[in-house]
């Protein structure tokens, strides 16, 4: 394993494991435990493979459209995020995948939503954590946006199923497909992936 690649997955696992004990505490505090709210089970499972099918057609349509902002933001990606996960194997990127997803999911819509909840009304608390989500992927503009709608959708799946476990798959499996197809597929003219 090179160097860098090596530093990247390490840094990364890192990272998303971070988040995941960050849930756990924060959960312990707060009373809403993440873990409490994760339910694997064939209905679970179901919901979270069917839930992961939008996602990947908002990717299919960023990948194919010309508008500006997109065709930018995909550029971005396949200049900066491409070469840093190059030569991954299918295993460190769904280590990666799998991490991001349990890690993001347990904070943001295990704890965070839950906790806004008890505040404000249920949809501001979505929205609010849709917004933080956002940002908290801010590269750039274009990038923060398309998170905070990512997590507009995921915060609607945990609402809608009341599982975590359906948006931590569909989390997951989204970003696994994502990292595949960045380091698998050569990027088109103007970075887009063909």
């Amino acid at each position: 394993m090179r160097p860098l690649r090596r530093s990247v997955i390490r840094a990364a696992v890192i990272a998303e494991g971070t988040l995941l004990l960050v849930a756990l505490g924060a959960g312990r505090l707060t009373g809403h435990s993440p873990l409490a709210q994760v339910r694997v089970d064939p209905i679970g499972i179901g919901w979270g493979l069917v839930a992961t099918l939008p996602l990947c057609l908002g990717l299919a349509w960023c990948l194919r459209t010309r508008f500006p902002p997109i065709l930018r933001l995909v550029h971005l990606v396949n200049q900066q995020i491409r070469p840093l996960f190059e030569g991954c194997s299918l295993p460190e990127l769904a280590l990666v995948a799998a991490l991001a997803g349990v890690g993001e999911e347990a904070l943001f819509r295990g704890v965070l939503q839950p906790t806004l909840a008890d505040h404000v009304p249920g949809w501001l608390a979505l929205i609010a954590t849709a917004a933080a989500f956002g940002l908290v992927h801010f590269l750039t503009r274009e990038y923060a946006i398309v998170a905070g709608i990512v997590g507009l959708y995921l915060g609607a799946a945990v609402l809608l199923s009341g599982n975590l476990f359906v948006p931590m798959l569909a989390h997951g499996l989204y970003d696994l497909i994502a990292l595949v197809l960045l380091v698998r597929v050569k990027p088109g003219p103007l970075g887009s992936v063909v």
